[in-house]
């Protein structure tokens, strides 16, 4: 029987991750200090933003879903082309022009509101460029090489910061204050190269935290995503989930059990091997639900305003980073500038922001009818 070309689960979970990138808009934190007595809103706020350091909120799924949903894509994506008569070579050049695409996107994002262009690289997209070309080449490798891969990215990555002197004080002591944030291994290395490029000021660091070098781990989630889209690919028309569940269990208890021990924490800013390998868990877990309620069980009409979405996942991506402020003024100026305070003044940013969602949904969704999708 001939495999499909796609799998509705990829769609659906890569439509829910980029669903709760877009939906930053709706300020849950907003709404959470504005009623203080709130569990229900101060549990959602907690989970619509980055966990300090150490730790994991919903929101810090985003980064890992969508890096490892580049790689599971990535053996339908070859067998596609093979199919059409692509060769290596052709495929191989295209995958160096998609990596610098994204890299050259992530630099203008992080430079619309800057003086000059701001030279920086820990944008997504970024990120993700610049480990995409040896994503490509394991994909033509047999499974054993993305596993020394992965083996040899973690282990490297995590030796030098583990060999570089420790920063005091800050979130962590002892052995693990090598993962604190401030002067370690990863912004040393900014201090060092993103200097050499045009800057409006000395760079000094960046104020979450983020590195240029978290590309290399977050191309070791990209590679869990490789492993997990052969399975599905080689298992179709069925759905390998013992694999992915089993997957998912031990990322997520081999990424906890270096964290308690003291020998890498969790930290997503840094993008320790500890959160590649705990994050890539919960991606694991996340593929095989959806899985199962769209393969599986076929329930599938449900997660049509998901797929709408993931279809179009770059054109979500761009909606939410350069549209939003105009969305949002064009609310104020022809509705007014309180029009969605009927609900009162705390629900006013979430019922704007909804509002804003739907206009970005109905976008993507004439895009969708028409078959325009936005690709590199």
């Amino acid at each position: 029987m001939e495999k499909p070309a796609r799998n509705l689960a990829v769609d659906t979970y890569r439509g829910f991750v980029m669903l709760l990138m877009m939906a930053e808009v709706v300020q849950l934190s907003r709404v959470a200090q504005a009623l203080p007595g709130s569990a229900f809103w101060s549990f959602l706020a907690y989970h619509q933003t980055h966990v300090e350091w150490a730790g994991c909120s919903l929101h810090d799924t985003i980064q890992p879903g969508f890096s490892f949903l580049v790689g599971v894509a990535l053996p339908y994506s070859i067998a596609a082309r093979i199919a059409k008569g692509g060769a290596f070579r052709g495929m191989f050049l295209h995958a160096l022009w998609r990596s610098l695409l994204l890299v050259a996107l992530g630099v203008f994002l992080r430079s619309t509101h800057a003086s000059q262009t701001y030279y920086t690289f820990e944008d997504t997209l970024s990120q993700i460029g610049l480990g995409y070309p040896l994503l490509f080449l394991l994909g033509w490798r047999p499974p054993r090489w993305q596993w020394i891969a992965l083996g040899v990215l973690l282990f490297g990555y995590w030796l030098a910061w583990a060999l570089y002197p420790a920063q005091q004080p800050g979130f962590f002591s002892g052995f693990l204050a090598h993962w604190n944030k401030g002067n370690n291994f990863g912004n040393a290395f900014d201090v060092w190269f993103l200097n050499l490029l045009p800057t409006a000021k000395p760079y000094v660091a960046n104020s979450g935290g983020y590195l240029t070098l978290s590309f290399i781990p977050t191309l070791g989630t990209m590679i869990l995503g490789l492993a997990a889209g052969r399975w599905l690919r080689a298992a179709a028309p069925a759905v390998p989930m013992r694999r992915l569940l089993a997957a998912g269990a031990i990322g997520i208890a081999a990424g906890l059990l270096l964290h308690f021990t003291g020998i890498c924490p969790v930290v997503k800013r840094i993008w320790t091997p500890a959160w590649t390998l705990f994050s890539g868990g919960l991606c694991f877990l996340f593929l095989a639900g959806f899985c199962w309620l769209t393969e599986v069980k076929g329930w599938r009409k449900w997660a049509f305003p998901l797929v709408v979405i993931g279809a179009n996942s770059i054109a979500a991506y761009l909606m939410a980073h350069l549209w939003e402020r105009f969305i949002l003024d064009s609310f104020r100026i022809h509705l007014g500038a309180h029009a969605f305070a009927f609900l009162g003044a705390p629900y006013e940013p979430f019922i704007r922001g909804i509002a804003v969602l739907l206009v970005f949904w109905v976008l993507l969704f004439w895009m969708y009818r028409r078959k325009l999708f936005l690709k590199i």
